[in-house]
């Protein structure tokens, strides 16, 4: 074993692919006396798949820490800029993406060359002893072992893997000539939709992978022993794409994708590289990527780390966000193409856009800037005017037409008097109203004194309420006109009668608790929040009764729009989920009869609305939480509210359960909203770390949101969406700035900026 505070001398590497191979290299090249042993089970041109993809991201690192592989991986590369989407006839294609691809095969022996010339002993077709006994006799073990990792599996109280599988079955083959571009195919099928993606990796061969959901899978006939027939049938349905030449097989099967996260990567001595550690769906090309910069961080830790234990730490505190970002990108595409079914009705612009920007990497001004035509068409088809950013597009919903789609998030301020909303509700709605966004949303107001969920809360039951309300609607209509503004309706439930959020979110009164209600008598946190009593007949009536007058209320006031909030665990999300009812009687069990309540609730309420103003529904699409309600719930429960008059559905996520385990990510709420949206074709508000004016015209024009919700960026900047504009240089209708702001309508400058350029650099 190494002594303290020294590099490691002895390193074992387990499995010879990329990874394991490029860690052999870079850590024998910084360390030429080291002894290093690799071992894989197959032999040297043995080799999975076919074709991979490097970014110049990775090249780049690859050409820092060892050039000669650089220029050895530079002579075999086959570029290209474009992508090619065919979908019912039509090939759009976009340009500007910078692809760089070879052969497996090809990157093995280069790897395996410049191993070996460095005196790395290679050892194939022999199998690794176990990691615990090469941990005993050498001072680092590589476990690069793969997604099936022996290692990670013998070790697996330590390492805690989470392993996930997936809804489509995927198969590798190859094609004997080369792609012009990457072909994204579509075909809609006797048995279902199936997909294509195909990239050139030489002048002369292309990889080609077939996906498709299990159940097309399975009613196509794929699902025998031997994948010949299915890999023919598989090259006469995109006989075109192929030119009608046949697919190749190497050992190929038709696979599942698993999901491998571990909550850590290093045991010991032993390390995890690669996708014994990590896995991301391949159609977002990071397999080799991830497993290659792994390698260059571990050896570059290594390197710098005073200690083995520091240097194990430092590489994955290095490099798990990056792959945690790499997954969630990977998941968001993994997901759009386990829903392709829903998106094949779009137009074939917004289709191929959509299919572009589906793991949020690629978005609509990084769009703009590789392909400038292709974006301007996509635009153009989803009715942008001349000039006119995807957000600033007008939306109408009944009689009511928003300038733009930007709404203002309901977000508690738990600053109300008696739920009366006094002069910072005015000020913060006020300020948000004359910041440009085209709906701006009051906070839960609260149909009874009982249904709140602080003593802080705003309410819409007392005459003093609704001329408060009255004030501030007043306020917005005159001092920003072309703002609407909308009121949210709830009762707290279960999560009520609690502390200010700053003061202990979710955790009782000290003192002066009032009773709550819920669907069933089961606490938000055992031991900590009161037992609710559940609603009985008399109870029912009183709180629809409670919702309606609010509802008269809210019509006095001015609102131009109302949301019945059914989400975050409040009373009506309480009814919703499998998780909080209980119920034995007529409102509990199957989700027709859980949806029974919220939708009397509706009934009452939109018969007192309006005709001529909207009314949307806020829901959790998912619980979070083993046992709850699931997309494919909220698809239905999205589905009678839009039945019984609902403009739109408001969809956000959790908070029904303290157990819950969200997915947090850069907008993780919008698949639930754009799966409602393009399965039930109803207009949809998207809400969830939602943040960049890029992220807004995206989710636009992809056709996953017809309005998106932000509530941190307007605590941040009440003008976000007037910034917005000046950001994209759009002045035009959909944003004006108020008269007496409109001298701050462009960005002050920082700092001199007239300060000569240098003429000369003197080497």
């Amino acid at each position: 074993m190494t002594a303290p505070g020294t590099g490691p001398h002895r390193i074992a590497v387990i499995g010879g692919g990329p990874g394991g191979l490029y860690a052999a290299a870079l850590l024998k090249r910084l360390g030429p006396d080291r002894e290093i042993t690799l071992w894989e089970r197959n032999a040297p041109d043995d080799t999975f798949g076919f074709g991979v993809v490097l970014s110049d991201e990775t090249l780049g690192g690859i050409e820092h820490a060892d050039p000669v592989v650089h220029r050895a991986l530079q002579r075999e590369f086959v570029r290209w800029d474009d992508i090619d989407i065919v979908h019912r006839g039509h090939t759009q294609t976009s340009g500007g993406h910078g692809f760089a691809a070879l052969g497996r095969r090809r990157l093995l022996e280069i790897l395996h060359e410049r191993c070996a010339g460095l005196g790395v002993d290679l050892r194939f077709r022999s199998q690794a002893p176990p990691a615990a006994e090469l941990a005993a006799t050498y001072d680092l073990v590589v476990a690069a072992d793969g997604v099936h990792s022996a290692t990670r599996d013998a070790h697996a109280e330590s390492f805690r893997p989470r392993i996930t599988g997936h809804r489509c079955r995927y198969i590798w083959l190859a094609a004997d000539f080369a792609l012009d571009a990457f072909r994204f195919e579509i075909a809609e099928t006797a048995y279902g939709v199936m997909q294509l993606h195909a990239y050139p990796f030489s002048h002369d061969a292309s990889t080609v992978i077939v996906e498709m959901r299990e159940e097309v899978w399975r009613a196509a006939g794929f699902d025998v022993p031997d994948p010949a027939d299915s890999i023919d049938q598989c090259a006469k349905i995109f006989a075109n794409a192929l030119g009608h030449r046949p697919l190749r097989s190497n050992n190929s099967a038709w696979l599942t994708f698993r999901t491998v996260v571990n909550d850590h990567w290093s045991h010991g001595n032993t390390v995890l590289i690669g996708d014994a550690a990590h896995t991301a769906h391949f159609s977002i090309g990071s397999g080799t990527k991830l497993a290659v910069e792994d390698a260059l961080a571990l050896a570059a830790c290594v390197e710098e780390q005073p200690s083995l234990p520091a240097a194990l730490a430092a590489y994955e505190s290095e490099r798990r966000p990056v792959v945690e970002s790499t997954q969630r990108a990977a998941a968001a595409s993994l997901r759009w193409f386990e829903e392709l079914g829903t998106y094949v009705d779009q137009p074939p612009r917004q289709f191929a856009f959509n299919l572009l920007t589906r793991s949020r990497r690629v978005t609509h001004d990084n769009l703009r800037l590789r392909d400038p035509a292709f974006t301007a068409g996509v635009e153009e088809e989803f009715g942008c005017p001349p000039g006119t950013p995807p957000m600033f597009t007008p939306l109408r919903l009944r009689g009511l037409e928003l300038r733009n789609r930007v709404v203002v998030s309901p977000m508690d301020m738990y600053s109300a008097t008696d739920g009366v909303p006094g002069d910072f509700h005015l000020v913060h709605l006020g300020a948000r109203a004359l910041g440009g966004a085209g709906l701006v949303m009051t906070e839960m107001v609260c149909v009874s004194p009982e249904g709140r969920i602080t003593p802080g809360c705003t309410g819409l039951y007392t005459d003093e309420q609704a001329a408060a309300w009255a004030r501030v609607t007043d306020f917005v209509h005159t001092a920003s006109p072309g703002t609407a503004i909308g009121v949210q309706l709830g009762h707290s439930g279960r999560k009520g009668s609690t502390k200010l959020m700053w003061e202990g979110i979710d955790q009782p009164l000290d003192h002066g608790n009032w009773p709550v209600t819920a669907a069933s008598p089961l606490p938000y946190a055992p031991g900590v929040n009161q037992v609710p009593h559940a609603l009985d007949r008399a109870g029912l009536d009183e709180v629809r009764e409670q919702f309606a007058a609010a509802a008269r209320r809210a019509d006095a006031c001015g609102f131009d729009l109302l949301e019945l909030h059914c989400a975050h665990g409040y009373l009506l999300s309480g009814f919703l989920s499998p998780l909080t009812n209980r119920r034995t009687d007529a409102y509990g069990g199957p989700l027709a009869h859980r949806l029974r309540f919220p939708l009397e609730v509706f009934d009452a309420v939109r018969e007192l609305w309006p005709d001529d103003r909207p009314m949307t529904v806020r829901i959790s699409a998912t619980d979070w939480a083993e046992g709850g309600t699931t997309a494919e719930d909220a698809v239905e429960i999205a589905r009678a509210f839009v039945a019984h008059g609902a403009d739109a559905i408001d969809v956000s996520t959790g908070q029904v359960v303290p157990e819950e385990r969200p997915e947090y990510g850069r907008s993780y709420q919008t698949p639930y909203a754009d799966r409602i949206r393009n399965t039930l074709c109803v207009p949809v508000i998207a809400v969830g770390a939602i943040s960049s004016w890029d992220d807004v015209n995206s989710l636009l024009l992809a056709g996953r949101a017809d309005l998106c919700a932000l509530a941190r960026p307007h605590l941040y900047d009440p003008h976000w969406t007037l910034h917005a504009a000046a950001e994209q240089g759009y002045t035009g209708p959909g944003a004006p700035w108020p008269l007496p702001y409109r001298a701050g309508s462009r960005t002050p400058p920082t700092g001199r900026t007239d300060a000569p350029k240098p003429r000369l650099t003197l080497g």
